[in-house]
Order: C-alpha cells, then sequence, then structure tokens
C-alpha cells in the first residue's frame, strides 16, 4: 500500500498567541456554516469526554480554530469510519476527520488537505507482554493475533509489514471500531493493535499500568482533513493550517494533547 510520507517536526511544547497579521490575511468564509464529521474513537485525535459526553480531542480544536480564522461556524457530525469516506465524497458532509492516512487511492476518492500531523505506526500490547518485543517476533508465532479496522492503514501495515500480505489473514482480527480493537487488546482477545505512537501515548496516558509500545516504528503515515472532490474548501483550510503551523498553534496542539492529557489521566 502505498503512503505518502514526508516527516514533520510537531512535538515542539509551549502555547503561543495567534499572530493577528496572519489571521487577517486568511479567506473570510463570511459565517458559512462547515458540516464536519468524525467518528469519536479515535484517542486523542476524536473521542467521548467521559465528564461530559461531548466530543472532544486534537482534531476537533484544530478544526474549531480553522473555522475561527476561516469566519466559518461548524455543525460536528458523527459517521462510523467504514462509510466516512464515501459519505464525504457524496457530499453527505463537507470535511471528514478520524486520523485518516493520506494515500494514493483515497486520493482518488477524495479531495485531501495539506497534512496536519506525521505519525509512525508502533504495536501497542497489554503492559505485562512478554512473549514478543518485536514485530519479527510477533509475525513467528502463529498463535499472536492483532486487532483492527479493516480498510485503515493499521489493518495494512499488520498484513503487509509484518504477516505475509495475505488481506484474508485470521491473525488479523476485525472490529468495527479502533476503540473496540483496543478494548479486545485489553481485555486479551488480541494481543497487539498498531497504531500511530500520538495514539499510542494517549491510550497508555488514559489507562495507567494497562498498556505499552514495543518494537521499532513499522510505518510512517501522514493524515489530512478530507474534502468532495472539486470542495472550495481546500484552499482556505490549507491556508489556515500553513498560519497555525507558522504561528506555534499546532504545537500547542501536540503539548495539550499528547502530553498534558497524558500527565493528567
Amino acid at each position: 500500500m502505498s503512503i505518502k510520507s514526508t516527516l514533520l517536526g510537531l512535538f515542539a511544547a509551549g502555547l503561543v498567541s495567534i499572530a493577528p497579521a496572519l489571521a487577517d490575511e486568511l479567506p473570510d468564509l463570511q459565517g458559512r456554516t462547515i458540516v464536519a464529521v468524525t467518528e469519536n474513537a479515535y484517542t486523542p485525535l476524536n473521542f467521548v469526554d467521559p465528564k461530559t459526553g461531548q466530543g472532544i480531542g486534537w482534531e476537533y480544536d484544530a478544526f474549531n480554530e480553522i473555522a475561527k480564522r476561516l469566519n466559518a461556524e461548524v455543525d460536528w457530525q458523527l459517521s462510523s469510519w467504514d462509510t466516512m469516506i464515501q459519505a464525504v465524497r457524496d457530499g453527505q458532509f463537507d470535511v471528514g476527520m478520524d486520523g485518516i492516512t493520506i494515500t494514493e487511492e483515497r486520493a482518488t476518492q477524495v479531495d485531501f488537505s495539506d497534512p496536519y500531523m506525521t505519525s509512525e505506526q508502533f504495536m501497542l500490547v497489554r503492559a505485562d507482554e512478554d512473549r514478543f518485543d518485536s514485530s519479527a517476533e510477533f509475525a513467528s508465532n502463529p498463535n499472536l493475533l492483532f486487532g483492527a479496522q479493516a480498510g485503515t492503514t493499521n489493518f495494512y501495515v499488520a498484513i503487509y509489514d509484518v504477516l505475509d500480505g495475505d488481506e484474508a489473514n485470521p491473525r488479523v482480527k476485525l472490529f468495527e471500531t479502533f476503540g473496540a480493537s483496543v478494548q479486545a487488546l485489553k481485555s486479551g482477545d488480541v494481543d497487539s493493535v498498531l497504531m500511530d505512537n500520538t495514539s499510542a501515548q494517549g491510550y497508555i496516558g488514559a489507562n495507567p499500568g494497562a498498556f505499552k509500545v514495543v518494537g521499532d516504528a513499522l510505518g510512517t503515515e501522514q493524515f489530512g482533513f478530507i474534502f468532495t472532490p472539486g470542495s472550495d474548501l481546500v484552499g482556505p483550510v490549507n491556508a489556515a493550517l500553513k498560519s497555525m503551523r507558522e504561528d506555534g498553534t499546532l504545537e500547542a496542539l501536540n503539548q495539550k494533547w499528547f502530553y498534558e492529557y497524558k500527565a493528567n489521566q
């Protein structure tokens, strides 16, 4: 599977103020409502706050800030992963986000924003796991199982980078949501779930003593927002992302969700 990858330096700490000059130069969407969709199942990018029941996370904060800079409103909606890309392609939603990896295949179905995050895939395991500490050891033991969602980067990396390239391999147990695969790992139904390092750290922070990461990075992926083909929102969103990268806002969101959130769990 071809994954476009160029490493971005994302993990700088500290909050900085928004530069007014940059904001003034951005497109003005004149109060337009943007219908955005996510899944609420990919900590810490998008998930349900257990205290309030509301959707929160890195992607919520980032896109709300994008809308603010563009003088737009966001109408947040929910969709399952397996229907999200098609729904955005068909125009049911204006923009979608769920840690969606930019790939050549998906780029034939939807338009992508510029990358907003780059991350590598790692093996999340239970904290007491001692049967393997590398992908090679995992692959050599036929009793070990991955948990994954069909059609995701996590699934394809498990199949092609760790196992034998057979997409019907029974050693990958499929789940309807990413969160369900992590729960299956926690309960012992599977032995590893592949995920980007930032999300892995989110789960480790939210579940003290339950998980750890083993082995080396298995793949690099870039995340992007998806749009209906030909959308006039791609340019403005890219402009807002550029301003957020330049003034430090993206780094501040990384600090909030990948460090402070973890520390406070």
